[in-house]
């Protein structure tokens, strides 16, 4: 081999190597969609019932996977059915690798009307594999504190048709039980199709 040819190999060798480094340098929240939190928020301790009746420990059932957390209620017209349809659809889509890492949980806002049947019932419509937790409205109130979001509030005097007020926010947990961005209302499902293969890396680097 002359020596031309020697140095575009190593050229070669030189671009393989650093695209190599490039592609393992671990994920960052500013690579990402969503909001990133100016420092990591850690995984709330928490446990409250399952729509099957169990009881759900947080922050040990969810440990070791992305975990996405939503506050919301299944009479919601708008804000909660599209962000479980999104997530939905676009899990559908990503490979079992990182589909099987990602665990989606939602917690009711009003457990006055959602009963775990109903619930349960309505999850399902999106997907099966979705967790629904049930518990007091004011102990739910005190984990979203705990996450910065506002407390929920109920709207209107007709035990039927009232509404609630809750975040429009889906936090994002890695497996570092920390969470380094947020999903706010309006988030696409091709900004979800682009982040979750991110959050499922290891090794997050802290901002």
């Amino acid at each position: 081999m002359n020596l031309t040819a020697n140095l575009n190999a190593t050229a070669i060798l030189a671009v393989v190597v650093a695209a190599a480094c490039v592609a393992d340098q671990p994920p960052r929240p500013e690579d990402l969609r969503g909001t990133s939190y100016a420092q990591p928020m850690q995984k709330p301790d928490f446990t409250l019932r399952t729509t099957d009746g169990d009881s759900f420990d947080f922050r040990t059932e969810t440990d070791g996977v992305v975990t996405l957390l939503f506050f919301g209620y299944t009479s919601c017209p708008d804000i909660c059915p599209i962000h479980m349809g999104n997530i939905a659809a676009v899990l559908r889509t990503l490979p079992p690798d990182v589909s099987r890492r990602v665990k989606v949980v939602m917690v009711t806002t009003d457990p006055e009307r959602d009963t775990p049947e109903r619930f349960g019932a309505w999850l399902k419509n999106f997907d099966p594999s979705f967790v629904g937790l049930i518990g007091p409205l004011a102990e739910v109130n005190e984990i979203q504190i705990q996450l910065n979001l506002p407390p929920a509030n109920r709207y209107g005097d007709d035990d039927r048709s009232y509404t609630v007020g809750h975040s429009a926010r889906v936090i994002a947990f890695t497996a570092d039980n920390r969470a380094h961005v947020s999903y706010p209302f309006g988030t696409r499902q091709n900004d979800w199709a682009h982040d979750l293969p991110l959050l499922v890396k290891p090794n997050w680097e802290a901002n």
